[in-house]
């Protein structure tokens, strides 16, 4: 669902926004308007300020509030900071900078004797939440697991094999968070950010076992075999909606280790080679991949866009507006376009794929 913030999305100075966010809670801690601006701010503040930078604000607010002697804005405060802490604990795990600056704030409170407001800006809490975030390695490779999924290959039917390889894609695309979205808009790249290593890596390992099947028969009768079956592979990764694994098996395909290969594609029929031709179009890069993105958009329920279309979509959107107005105001509406983006893929998450997969013949693919 897109976020709108009203006024606010024609701009606002920093300490506007964070004392709207404080302002949106009551005297006994609930939310009294919409918490869109909470998880806007909360969740895209670091494209132009720091986690521990904001806290290090909120820590200033928090003492001029006790020097005005006004307790129900240090109360405000710090149910804006637990509400932070709950919705997005993940944050104080990654960043030790905000953790630090986070027990500067809890010293500060204790030493003031504020015990309501101690208990609220716990985080202790978090060190007993499930920590389910597993770094991922890269796929390292094992000529004995390689002879496997070979045989596994031609013993699978394409539709199982496609079912397969979208469960594989499915539980990679699901460990990507909304946090790594935005290091890689603030990185530029996939370096340190292991879940999207992941992702990628996996669709180039497809890419390149689709082209070692291929290559590694004998004849060109037994290659083209092998190109049809991945045709319908690709076929029904269509149907399934997995456009990222369908690019991975199309680009395979279509490398020139493959296309030159003329004897072998006198074998392969003419309504295959339709096809292929068909997925090209479908997939080509051609005025931005408009064939592919009005696909995308017509398609309901569970989905896997291709990932490398839509990162390239965020930093295009994160380059195209400034982070800071002519009048010095913060570009909420960047923040927003932004917020929004990156929710569209996390929402995706939430629909699990229709089908069902054979978790011994996932390890074999892995």
């Amino acid at each position: 669902m897109m976020v709108s913030l009203g006024h606010l999305a024609k701009g606002a100075s920093l300490d506007d926004l964070i004392d709207s966010c404080i302002q949106s809670f009551d005297a006994d801690g609930n939310l009294c308007r919409s918490n869109q601006l909470l998880q806007v701010m909360l969740t895209m503040h670091r494209i132009i300020i720091s986690s521990a930078e904001l806290l290090q604000k909120v820590i200033t607010l928090y003492k001029d509030a006790l020097a005005k002697n006004s307790p129900g804005l240090c109360l405000k405060i710090c149910y804006f900071v637990r509400y932070w802490i709950t919705e997005f604990w993940v944050m104080f795990k990654m960043d030790a900078r905000l953790t630090d600056t986070m027990e500067e704030f809890q010293e500060l409170v204790k030493a003031k004797g504020e015990e309501l407001h101690c208990r609220l800006i716990d985080t202790t809490q978090i060190n007993a939440r499930d920590w389910s975030r597993k770094l991922t390695q890269r796929i390292k490779s094992n000529t004995s697991k390689k002879r496997k999924v070979s045989l596994l290959f031609d013993h699978l039917e394409p539709e199982e094999l496609s079912e397969h390889l979208t469960y594989l894609e499915f539980k990679s695309f699901r460990r990507i968070s909304f946090s790594d979205y935005q290091n890689y808009l603030v990185n530029s790249c996939v370096k340190e950010n292991p879940t999207m290593e992941r992702s990628i890596a996996l669709c180039n390992g497809i890419s390149q076992w689709v082209q070692l099947m291929v290559l590694s028969r004998p004849t060109p009768q037994l290659r083209a075999e092998v190109f049809i079956k991945f045709i319908q592979v690709a076929q029904k990764l269509h149907q399934l909606q997995n456009f990222n694994t369908l690019m991975a098996v199309i680009g395979g395909l279509c490398h020139s280790s493959i296309s030159r290969l003329k004897e072998t594609s006198s074998h392969v029929p003419h309504e295959i080679n339709k096809v292929l031709g068909e997925m090209t179009e479908l997939l080509s890069s051609s005025r931005n991949y408009d064939n592919y993105r009005r696909a995308y958009g017509e398609c309901t329920d569970f989905k896997i866009p291709i990932l490398g279309v839509h990162l390239k979509d965020l930093i295009s959107l994160y380059e195209a507006m400034p982070d800071y107005l002519e009048d010095g105001k913060v570009n909420v509406h960047k923040l927003l376009a932004l917020y929004n983006h990156i929710s569209e893929l996390v929402q995706l998450q939430e629909v699990a794929p229709p089908l069902e997969a054979n978790k011994d013949l996932v390890h074999l693919l892995t």
